[in-house]
């Protein structure tokens, strides 16, 4: 077993990682009937998306000697209705380092076969931009 998830009531759940210990709560958005102080379920979906296209950006890195350190993802999820769905992710990377193309090549198609990328319906539309400060 990977997680338990607990509902506490009013919308809100406790999510608890088995082998860690590390948990975190959600919450249904305002627009949901949730009071939107938490991640709701969805979020954590999106946020997931950019986790998992930094981590194994991070792991093909270290192959390639690339310090990405302080790279950041800014997520923007979008929902549509019936039925309620995620219908769009937007992951703005800012990823600090000095990188050759060929190896920002190499690191861009690896966030776009993550595994979470893979997971993810095909009809949700994500759209990754890569901005390479330097």
């Amino acid at each position: 077993m990977t997680a338990k998830v607990t509902y506490t009531g009013e919308l809100r759940t406790t999510c608890v990682h088995l082998r860690s210990g590390d948990s975190f709560i959600t919450d249904a958005p305002v627009d949901n009937n949730g009071l939107g102080q938490a991640f709701s379920p969805t979020d954590t979906v999106a946020t997931g998306l950019a986790s998992c296209i930094v981590t194994m950006m991070g792991m093909k890195a270290n192959g390639l000697g690339v310090d990405l350190v302080n790279t950041t993802a800014e997520v923007t999820k979008h929902m549509a209705a019936n039925p309620r769905r995620i219908s769009k992710i937007e992951i703005v990377l800012s990823l600090p380092a000095v990188v050759s193309e060929k190896d920002r090549k190499i690191l861009e198609h690896t966030a776009n076969t993550c595994p979470v990328h893979y997971s993810l319906h095909p009809d949700i539309e994500k759209v990754i931009t890569f901005n390479w400060v330097l």
